[in-house]
């Protein structure tokens, strides 16, 4: 199993911050989030990472050459990082030549949470905290029927229940073409602004995708300036 990290956006809503570094160099308790994620993969078990890279790629690589805790890690360059996530995951698509972790790389988490991911019952599978409910910009794992329908900020009109999705997907190998298929049919359109959460949709029709509950486990997405406090006042003290 290898991690795949989406890596290559500006972070626009945290430009005070992220004008100086990639969001995923954003430093808790004095270490990055990206040596957090590479740290974390090796302590599960994971020691190979394809980062996909775009904006201030530089600054990326040379944090790796410092420190990847064990992890042998490829670079793959997104050219077009001011597009929507679809794009780098569309990067991303040669990589899946294994079992992998799709992840975003701007989440502070519990290191239980990964290892609930990576040892689940799922081949595919996706992290929920059903604890949260949607209350705005929460991107939400949907399940109906025992699986999951949708992965959105746009709920359906039929579900059975949904939780915040955490930002990490699990793929099986054998299962990476119908990923790639799902996103070829938004590429084709010309869809490029799109975030890949939204043309997961026929992947998740096709494929039987599971889901662990993480609710309780610390854990928070890093969107805006206020969420780096919430990371380092209540989130870094429970890891």
């Amino acid at each position: 199993m290898k991690a795949v990290i989406l890596a290559a956006g500006v972070g626009k809503r945290l430009w005070q911050i992220t004008q100086h570094r990639p969001k995923c160099l954003i430093t808790i308790g004095g270490r990055s989030l990206l040596h957090r994620y590479l740290a974390t993969l090796t302590s599960v078990g994971i020691r190979r990472a394809d980062i996909v890279v775009g904006y201030k790629q530089e600054m990326i690589r040379e944090a790796v050459a410092a420190e990847s805790y064990g992890v042998t890690v490829k670079f793959l360059v997104n050219e077009h990082f001011h597009r929507g996530s679809i794009s780098s995951l569309w990067i991303a698509r040669t990589a899946l030549d294994d079992d992998v972790v799709i992840m975003d790389a701007d989440v502070l988490f519990h290191r239980e949470i990964l290892r609930r991911l990576v040892e689940s019952p799922y081949e595919n599978a996706l992290l929920m905290d059903e604890t949260v409910k949607q209350t705005g910009e929460e991107c939400m794992v949907v399940v109906e029927g025992g699986r999951v329908i949708a992965l959105t900020k746009t709920l359906p009109v039929h579900y059975d229940y949904a939780g915040e999705g955490v930002g990490f997907l699990r793929v099986r190998h054998a299962d990476a073409p119908h990923v790639v298929a799902s996103l070829r049919s938004y590429i084709d359109k010309g869809a490029w602004n799109m975030e890949y959460e939204d043309a997961l949709r026929e992947y998740f029709r096709d494929v039987k995708v599971g889901h662990e509950k993480i609710g309780g486990l610390p854990w928070t997405e890093i969107d805006f300036v206020e969420d780096v406090r919430k990371a380092e006042v209540e989130i870094l003290p429970r890891l």
